[in-house]
């Protein structure tokens, strides 16, 4: 076999293949290495860039941190001379109570009506000024309500601020992210209230925490906030981590695993920002054991907390009579003539008044009311006897008046149009009269902060029936010396059942229930109040008078 070789001109070895493949590997490992020196040095000037633009930028957020800061210590000193200026003409300390709806007719405006008139009488040299946001009206119409609806008069003038912008704080303004709407809101209404009036102690009464930090750094005031409801609860996270629809959680975001999370995210980081804010306060007065535990956990401030009942006006329905109501309940439908002449007759139906006190709110669950009195007529059909519900409660804008229209016309589908009465702002002594007439005394509301209108109830002498849960359960229908004082439930057939169940009860039986129940309530009178009021607040006020 002929073997070729190659050409003189050719040099040939067996290993040539193999140096020109190390040759080749030489060439890419410092083309690799030509990168990695390229990219380094890349990577230098752009460090150089950062370094040479981080330092300037440190230096600007210097210089604008110390002009917010001269900025803001310039606000505190100009908000500050209105105070020195009140000083130097030997006027008294001034107190400002933070009530954007002091017209309103709730539980709320009854606390701040009583604690204005338990600190005038208590403090002579201080005077009051009242932040509201209601138009329209004259302070002299404002009073005139508290008066009529309260029946609360104030020993001595207040002055009231009208605040121009409380769409604000409104739920309306905000379709989403409603809590985070509010807050910020409730800030710049604040603010408009700090820059008209500037007080040396300054009170919220309605939950508004996010004012309070304004007027503590700003305004240089000390400052107090009575809590009746915390912004966000731990409660409220429960309904959204078991995805249950309710008034604040809609079908949409409860049947979303993802949306449902990121909500449960959202409270996380407002309650965070609601405690950083709650915590400002020099003085915290809560309304319940239930709202205490929430504000204990979220502001985290126990020694600066006390729990302070609202003050029920119990002495006032103490007139109406407990007698055994077995012929109270008969309603009277006529007379029949007898031999002497014109005679009673004896009605056949007996009538019963089932009566609801609350704002027209969502909160309230009116319709569940509804819901359970339709339950308990399907249920009584064939007894004979007249029932009936009535609604009443406040109206604090358009929208609770568009919500009462709707209730309304779910009463019209469920066919209880003739049965089922509305009352909007109602004076005191008709409220009185409504109460002194019913049966029972219905509250719905799922974790009620405190209750005033059941306490009401119970002292008019109605049987009440309360939802199972916040301070209905924990602080008001309770057993009183081992006694029972009411009912309470938690849904539609549960509040059809206790319903049934009192209507059944005998004269005399459900005349002990209300003995025992209107004896339990003296714990939660205005004296009450007044002294657990004043005592909280004495510390501050010592200070103030100084």
């Amino acid at each position: 076999m002929e073997v070729n070789k190659p050409s003189a001109n050719q040099s040939w070895h067996p290993r040539s293949a193999d140096g020109h493949f190390r040759v080749g590997v030489s060439v890419v490992k410092m083309d690799v290495l030509e990168h990695y020196q390229n990219l380094s040095l890349c990577l230098c000037d752009l460090i150089r860039l950062m370094f040479s633009l981080i330092v300037p930028c440190l230096y600007l957020s210097l210089f604008l941190t110390l002009l917010l800061l001269l900025l803001l210590m310039g606000l505190r000193y100009w908000l500050q001379s209105w105070i020195r200026a009140r000083r130097s003409r030997n006027e008294g300390p001034a107190l400002a109570f933070f009530h954007p709806y002091c017209n309103a007719g709730g539980g709320g405006e009854r606390v701040l009506w009583c604690a204005l008139r338990t600190l005038m009488n208590r403090y002579p040299r201080v005077s009051f000024v009242v932040y509201t946001g209601d138009q329209g009206v004259t302070p002299e119409q404002i009073l005139e309500g508290a008066r009529r609806r309260f029946n609360i008069s104030l020993p001595r003038a207040v002055s009231f601020v009208f605040l121009k912008h409380r769409v604000l704080v409104e739920a309306s303004s905000y379709p989403h992210f409603t809590l985070l709407g509010q807050s910020l809101g409730s800030m710049f209404l604040g603010w408009e209230a700090l820059t008209s009036f500037v007080p040396d102690l300054y009170v919220d009464s309605m939950g508004y925490a996010f004012t309070l930090p304004i007027f503590r750094y700003l305004g240089g005031c000390k400052v107090a906030s009575y809590v009746h409801y915390p912004t966000v609860s731990t409660d409220m996270l429960s309904v959204v981590r078991e995805r249950n629809p309710r008034f604040n959680n809609s079908d949409v975001i409860s049947r979303n695993v993802v949306l449902s999370a990121l909500k449960v995210l959202y409270y996380c980081c407002f309650a965070l920002l609601y405690g950083l804010a709650g915590s400002c306060s020099d003085i915290i007065m809560v309304n319940s054991t239930w709202t205490l535990g929430h504000i204990l956990a979220l502001w985290r401030a126990p020694s600066r907390t006390s729990v302070v009942y609202p003050p029920c006006d119990v002495r006032a329905f103490l007139d109406v009579p407990l007698e055994n109501d077995e012929d109270d309940d008969w309603e009277e439908v006529g007379r029949e003539l007898g031999e002497d002449g014109f005679q009673p007759k004896k009605p056949s139906r007996k009538s019963f008044s089932v009566v609801s006190i609350g704002q027209f709110r969502p909160e309230k669950d009116h319709r569940l009311q509804i819901q359970a009195f339709k339950e308990l007529l399907d249920r009584r059909a064939d007894e004979d006897e007249a029932l009936r519900l009535v609604l009443i409660g406040g109206c604090r804008n358009e929208e609770d008046e568009e919500r009462v229209l709707m209730l309304r016309g779910f009463c019209a589908e469920l066919g209880l149009g003739d049965k089922v009465e509305f009352k909007l702002n109602v004076p005191f002594e008709e409220l009185k009269r409504e109460l002194s007439g019913a049966t029972i005394g219905l509250h719905t509301m799922w974790n009620e902060h405190f209750g005033i209108g059941v306490v009401e109830c119970m002292a008019a002498g109605t049987i009440v029936l309360a939802h199972k849960s916040g301070g209905p359960k924990l602080d008001i229908v309770v057993p009183f010396r081992g006694e029972q004082t009411g009912f309470l439930a938690d849904s539609v057939d549960s509040y059809a059942s206790a319903m049934a169940s009192i209507l059944s009860l005998s004269p005399e039986a459900r005349l002990e229930i209300r003995r025992n129940a209107r004896q339990s309530v003296e714990r939660f009178s205005d004296q009450e109040f007044d002294t657990s009021f004043l005592g909280a607040m004495e510390t501050v006020m010592t200070r103030l008078e100084r």
